[in-house]
């Protein structure tokens, strides 16, 4: 704040701890933040945040003031966020890294010490984007019954804690070695818990530590094997940066390990105190709300602006409250909930709000159910769901390891700050913007489908909604199938024996832990379910994709504990490997004898999965539909193999002695998974499983890679390459220069998506970055990804504007091609660019309405420069997309209301010419003037001084390089 201000920061000792420091925001907030309590929690965040950052430049003393006046302000003015940490995956990570690691060899050589080239705060990058299924039903799925014995009888009862007495040779993939003494069978969960340290796969037999199976293992040896240079590089980071942690690949999903290892809570830097909060390049990120952590998903360049110490900007959002009331039924799991305050929240718009959750119904919530809600923000729209810290947060906190100390120096300054809320206290609720009611009483079972995750079906109404599906049109949610052939059967013949495919039939089934992993119960719910139905005589039929995708190890390990792995396994439910797989389409391919049987017949096959995505082909290319599940719901469809089965009417299947097996039969009370809970899923895992992260992994830990102050970059790598971004540093800024003669590389319409500019998905033969890599010497099954390769710009910068759906109205048809007007050719974008710049021409592209919608992508903005773009041309933009092209130093231009090329009868073959001043101002006019003599006027999208000064230095990059020199 600025000398003689009204307004001054209060810095207090922690009461108790006269040590501990901290901002008392309360006080200075007045009425509207201590007495009277308004002010919703969420925006006590942001208020906190922009006292303790005012610098008067990036942050100013008015958008403190702006934000304590949420009330009147919202939606009305922009604010400057500067939260505590930053999390990356490495997808979106290793651009990151890899640009500072070229800003290190830039300061270098313009005269600056390179060491200090560091992150401005806590950066956490998780390797959990890497993994594919490339092998999955491994040997340990043909391993014995799990309790030994005829397979063709009963499967003897295994207690979830107690190994059983006989010696039993193991047999199948293990590790075991022949006869094992189960030991003492009145161990308690504390003893049985130490003995598995750092191995979750047990035995089937006794319950004793063995190897990961065969799955693990393969899948993790191709990861290493593919992404090497990657890795090596991640860990050359890890060593020489300050303020950067890196997750090893095989520890888990990045929104997960924020939420079991990295969330803070309060951050305590030497003896000063603040909230916790994050951005992250992850879309479920949103889920550390659950803990009272303010955070969300950002794009790279977001991110990447936050670890050069600058904030991000956003427009005082609505706060939407959620008044939860009531208590849930016992048959409801936690997915349950969550699809039905995913609608509720759909249904009352809160897209682009906060949303805080307050009443009643929220202490019935686990840490772990508020986890989960806050996780399916992305579904409903809204950036994020808090759940401010309460008693039940705090005991969370204590079982999965925290010290009494640091929890009541924790709980003393959230009080202090008035950040603690407090179901017993009389005081009135903040004031929200609108308040929206959920009865948790009315919540029922449901799915998910089959197209979109918002068109919830309840369970007893699946058979009737899918016959509804088949005679739909095509849409939404029909499939527009013909009477006549709606129950067609095609036979198939599968491993010697034959079966029959028909519409609704399961071919995929996951157990996708990321957004249940962590909530213990409904992962234990299917493996009871499983473990019930193996004892009943229940099977999967082989031609099932099943997998089981935990997103941490601390999933594996209470799923080994409670003793349901082995049950899962028997059904097809293996471990896959740690990361995402089926959610983002890594599903290896369905057999070839069930793919043909389904083309042939046109069968509406179907998937389940507990992730949360299920658009069409999403999956499978041939499978049609899909649905969101629980695990146990997964599991249960995958026995019955098929969606069109009413559970209350129809069985299962037929188990042992020709019984017929309903659901109900094998359905897990909430007694007994509350028993299961309390024996398993104890503080000793978050302790092991914290251990187990800080002590990496075998491969990580034996993996070579530099020490250096500069990374040695290799001039043959094709996945790792220093960037151009840095190629002009200077010390001084310069003026504005002007766009001279530029030509138009691309004349585009309306709704450009980042989709169509960003590199993304596999890599096509026939594109420049095929081209490329053919000449580096790699054959097309070695092209992997544009995900992959987003650390080589070359790469990158050729998948730009690759897109096949891409329409340039100088082509006339969508393509991934435009014109290099001086030559007259018709190139891919890529070439016509690269002659561009080597004939030292400029180029510019025209576009139409909605410019840059859809998912923050940094190479949306990079790609674009590193093709030469000096300024874009549009009818409107997507804001973040704008702010992101302003980073990058690329200027964005608007037409004047009513105005566009048509109307200006320019056809994007001319030449144009744009001067700028020497000073610029936020919204001001500027000139173009094209070579056929037209002289049009334009808005330059710069909407405050801090844009200003980034475009001047060249994008926040070159401004932060600056500043080490």
């Amino acid at each position: 704040f600025l000398p003689g201000s009204p307004y001054q920061p209060i810095i207090e000792a922690l009461g108790n701890y006269p040590q501990k420091k901290f901002y008392n925001v309360s006080k200075l907030g007045g009425a509207k933040y201590g007495n009277d309590e308004t002010l919703p929690y969420s925006i006590r965040v942001l208020f906190e945040s922009s006292i303790r950052n005012c610098d008067g430049f990036l942050v100013k003393e008015t958008d403190a003031m702006n934000i304590l006046d949420w009330k009147t302000k919202q939606n009305n003015v922009e604010v400057p966020f500067c939260p505590a940490r930053v999390v990356l995956q490495d997808f979106t990570g290793i651009p990151a890294m890899v640009d500072f690691a070229a800003m290190r060899e830039a300061v270098r050589n313009a005269g600056g010490d390179p060491v200090k080239v560091n992150p401005a705060c806590p950066t956490d990058l998780t390797v959990d984007h890497s993994l594919q299924i490339d092998f999955s039903k491994c040997a340990i799925q043909n391993a014995p019954n799990p309790g030994g014995g005829d397979s063709q009888k009963p499967v003897a009862k295994l207690s979830p804690l107690k190994a059983q007495s006989r010696k039993l040779p193991c047999r199948g993939q293990t590790g075991c070695k022949g006869p094992c003494s189960a030991g003492d069978s009145s161990r308690n969960s504390g003893q049985f818990s130490a003995q598995i340290e750092n191995t979750p796969i047990l035995c089937p037999f006794h319950l004793q530590p063995v190897p990961e199976p065969e799955t693990v293992l393969k899948n993790q040896e191709m990861e290493f094997g593919r992404n090497r240079e990657r890795l090596q590089f991640f860990k050359w980071s890890s060593k020489v940066f300050k303020n950067i942690s890196i997750i090893p690949p095989e520890t888990g999903m990045a929104h997960q390990v924020n939420l079991e290892y990295l969330s803070r809570v309060v951050f305590e830097v030497k003896d000063f105190l603040y909230p916790d909060s994050v951005v992250g390049t992850d879309s479920h990120t949103t889920m550390v709300n659950g803990l009272g952590i303010l955070g969300w998903g950002v794009g790279g360049i977001e991110t990447e602006s936050v670890m050069l110490g600058m904030p991000v900007t956003l427009t005082l959002p609505e706060v939407v409250g959620c008044e939860l009331t009531g208590t849930a039924s016992p048959l409801a799991t936690s997915i349950d909930i969550v699809l039905s305050v995913t609608k509720h929240l759909r249904q009352a718009d809160v897209a682009g709000k906060f949303v805080e959750f307050f009443g009643s119904g929220v202490s019935q919530l686990s840490v772990a159910d508020r986890t989960t809600i806050a996780n399916m923000c992305p579904e409903y729209g809204a950036i994020l769901s808090f759940f401010p810290v309460d008693n039940v947060t705090l005991k969370h906190l204590k079982h999965a390891g925290f010290d009494k100390a640091k929890l009541e120096v924790m709980e003393a300054y959230l009080k202090a700050v008035k950040l603690f809320r407090n179901d017993e206290s009389s005081s009135r609720e903040p004031e929200y913007s609108q308040v929206v009611q959920i009865s948790l009483s009315s919540i029922i079972p449901y799915v998910s489908g089959p197209k979109r995750s918002q068109d919830r079906v309840a369970v007893n109404n699946m058979k009737s909604d899918f016959q509804a599906c088949l005679n739909e049109k095509s849409g939404v949610k029909g499939f527009q199938i013909a009477a006549e052939k709606q129950n067609d059967i095609v036979p198939v013949q599968y491993e010697g024996n034959e079966y029959k495919l028909s519409h609704g039939c399961i071919v995929i089934a996951a157990v996708i832990s990321c957004t249940n992993n962590c909530n213990p119960s409904v992962m234990l719910a299917a493996g009871l379910l499983a473990k019930k139905a193996v004892e009943a005589g229940l099977v999967v039929k082989p031609y099932i994709r099943t997998s089981l995708s935990p997103g941490s190890g601390m999933v594996t390990h209470y799923l080994s504990s409670s003793g349901v792995l082995p049950y899962l396994s028997k059904l097809g439910f293996e471990v896959v490997g740690y990361g995402c797989s089926t959610c983002v389409g890594n599903t290896a391919p369905l057999p070839e004898a069930i793919r043909n049987a389904i083309k042939q017949g046109d069968i509406i096959a179907c998937g389940v999965l507990s992730g949360t995505k299920n658009f069409e082909g999403r999956l499978c290319d041939c499978v049609r539909a899909n649905y969101l599940a629980s695990p146990p719901l997964v599991v249960a469809y995958a026995i019955a193999g098929t969606v069109r089965i009413d559970f209350e009417t129809e069985p299962l299947g037929t188990g042992f002695n020709g019984k017929s097996i309903y659901l109900r039969d094998i359905w897990p009370t909430r007694r007994e998974l509350h028993t299961v809970e309390e024996e398993c899923v104890i503080s000793s895992m978050f302790k092991e499983l914290k251990e187990k992260m800080e002590k990496g992994n075998k491969r990580w830990n034996l993996l070579e890679a530099p020490e250096s102050t500069l990374f040695p970059w290799d001039l043959k790598s094709t996945y790792i390459r220093c960037p151009s971004f840095f190629d002009k540093l200077a010390k001084e800024p310069i003026s504005p220069q002007p766009i001279e003669n530029a030509h138009v590389l691309l004349y585009l319409g309306d709704s450009v998506t980042t989709d169509h500019i960003s590199p993304a998905g596999s890599i096509a033969r026939s594109s420049a970055a095929a081209k490329y890599l053919t000449n580096k010497g790699l054959t097309p099954r070695e092209f992997n990804s544009y995900g992959a390769r987003r650390g080589n710009d070359a790469v990158m910068t050729r998948g730009t504007f690759a897109n096949i759906k891409l329409l340039n109205k100088f082509i006339g048809k969508p393509a991934p091609k435009t014109i290099h007007f001086p030559s007259g050719q018709t190139l891919d974008v890529f070439e016509a660019a690269e002659l561009y710049q080597r004939e030292g021409i400029p180029v510019i592209i025209l576009a139409g309405k909605k410019y840059g919608l859809g998912s923050s992508r940094d190479w949306a903005a990079k790609g674009p420069f590193l093709l030469g773009v000096k300024a874009v041309l549009a009818e409107s933009y997507e804001k973040v997309h704008k702010s992101q092209l302003i980073g990058i130093g690329i200027a964005p231009l608007q037409f004047l209301p009513g105005e566009n090329p048509s109307t200006l009868g320019l056809t994007g073959r001319e030449q144009f010419s744009i001067l700028f001043p020497p000073e610029l101002s936020p919204g001001m006019t500027l000139d173009i003037k094209t070579s056929t003599g037209k002289v049009f006027s334009v808005i330059a999208l710069f909407e405050n001084d801090v844009e200003i000064t980034l475009y001047k230095y060249g994008g926040s990059l070159n401004f932060v390089a600056r500043r080490f020199l």
